[in-house]
């Protein structure tokens, strides 16, 4: 039992508020292209990933898994998101560091999901069963290469209005 939750259960409801976050995350990113704010699909963004992180622990794994590394960075990184969003108001270099933090923060996220598609989903694991193989590199280096053009496009586009 976790939280009063059969592993099955905490395992479904941990994978829905990622998933949730997951696409918030990329809604934010896509406001963040047409240089809009979007505080109500950023709050459930940053409460969700934070969620994620924070849900994730609660596995009962032994040791430091990869899994426990991401989402330590991910709750450093989403402190910084936050600051920047609700502290620094996206003033000055706070805007940067909003969008860095942002898409950091959705690339953790993102790149769970992608390794635990590749544990969990019989089609990808077949492929690759150690997570040693070619197709699951490519699948790592591909949402690398993804969110970095992400990263530099609304680094560059997004300049909203502060009060």
């Amino acid at each position: 039992m976790i939280l009063g939750m059969s592993l099955a259960r905490f395992t479904q409801v941990h994978v829905a508020i990622s998933l949730i976050g997951i696409a918030a995350g990329f809604l934010v990113i896509l406001g963040m292209f047409a240089s809009k704010k979007l505080p109500a699909m950023t709050a459930l963004f940053l409460i969700m990933t934070v969620l994620t992180s924070v849900t994730g622990f609660f596995f009962p794994y032994k040791g430091a898994t990869p899994g426990i590394k991401i989402g330590i960075l991910s709750l450093v990184v989403l402190l910084f998101a936050l600051i920047a969003w609700y502290g620094g108001h996206l003033r000055g270099g706070w805007r940067g560091t909003w969008v860095i933090t942002a898409v950091v923060a959705q690339f953790f996220n993102f790149l769970v999901l992608v390794v635990q598609s590749f544990e969990k989903v019989p089609a990808l694991h077949a492929l690759a069963p150690t997570q040693k193989e070619m197709p699951f590199e490519v699948a790592q280096i591909l949402t690398l290469l993804l969110f970095i053009v992400l990263g530099v496009v609304a680094y560059r586009k997004f300049h909203p209005e502060t009060e």
